[in-house]
């Protein structure tokens, strides 16, 4: 088990490497630079050339590269050139809002759809099967951007239950954007319970419970969920990972303060630094999320703990 786990720590490093150089080149193949957007209009041609010399924004991409990842292994991830402040103290700053996110969402999208996915497999065929299944394939076609407005037009505008922007009303302003975010992840993980229960709830050793006078709850709760659980686990653990770094629909929406929002208006001034540290962070983020994923199967299964011992 040590063994593996070391192993898929230093995987991360080619992972890592292979991410900052594929936003350093697409970042380059796109035209203008950060100059071109914190340049004010009365500064000349040649003190934007000093100023991108200054930068190093006139070295080759290789260089600035090298230059980064030497700096990043000496735990230094740069300055925004935007507000000058550290690159990790920035994205440090809206971490915690996206994970708060995260978090809520996938708690919303289990808590909906495990229970509907048990009640679909074990009444599969009916209009609780068939209502569920709609339910799914509504919340995987539901654009997220729209979901985000109608819940803004109909609770914040019109009730006015919940605030439409920002996190400054606590748990009042998480609830708007936690149901945009776990709408689709909800859909995925009630699909991914339904299949996977319905190929475990005909087994012989189910069967072999059922004749031996066991209740259905017991078997459903304890036996079938149980051995079904990896593939939902897995989901579970995937969809957290996709939220920690694709929430920026939500974010952007809702104004809420968080890393996805960060890196989007990161883009749009050409900092490259922000843009590269927060993805990188993201990337850091969702490869330990799926170790420890990989790793909690050992308490799941048996058969994965006999095969890690061995």
């Amino acid at each position: 088990m040590t063994k593996y786990v070391i192993k898929r720590i230093l995987a991360l490093i080619p992972i890592l490497l292979a991410v900052s150089f594929i936003i350093f080149f697409i970042l380059d193949l796109a035209p203008g630079d950060a100059v071109d957007v914190i340049a004010t209009n009365e500064m000349t041609a040649e003190q934007k050339n000093a100023m991108r010399e200054s930068m190093g924004l006139n070295d080759p991409l290789i260089v600035r590269y090298l230059r980064y990842i030497g700096n990043l292994l000496k735990g230094d991830m740069g300055k925004s050139y935007h507000s000058r402040k550290g690159v990790f103290e920035i994205c440090m700053n809206r971490l915690p809002n996206t994970i708060i996110l995260a978090l809520a969402g996938i708690f919303l999208a289990v808590l909906i759809a495990i229970p509907l996915g048990l009640l679909a497999a074990i009444k599969q065929n009916s209009w609780l099967d068939t209502f569920s299944m709609a339910i799914g394939l509504f919340g995987v076609s539901l654009p997220n951007f729209w979901l985000g407005l109608i819940l803004i037009l109909t609770f914040s505008l019109k009730l006015r239950w919940f605030p439409s922007f920002g996190n400054t009303a606590g748990l009042r302003s998480l609830i708007l954007p936690a149901i945009n975010v776990s709408a689709a992840q909800a859909a995925l993980i009630m699909r991914t319970t339904r299949s996977s229960m319905l190929e475990i709830i005909r087994q012989d050793y189910l069967l072999t419970a059922r004749a031996k006078g066991v209740r259905e709850s017991k078997i459903i709760r304890k036996h079938a969920l149980k051995n079904a659980l990896i593939p939902i686990i897995t989901v579970i653990g995937t969809q957290l990972g996709v939220t920690l770094g694709g929430a920026v629909m939500a974010e952007t929406v809702f104004a809420w303060p968080g890393l996805g929002r960060l890196i989007v208006d990161a883009i749009s001034q050409r900092d490259i630094p922000v843009i590269t540290g927060g993805i990188i962070l993201i990337t850091m983020i969702t490869s330990i999320l799926m170790l420890i994923i990989d790793v909690s199967y050992v308490f799941i299964d048996p058969r994965i703990k006999v095969r890690y011992v061995g």
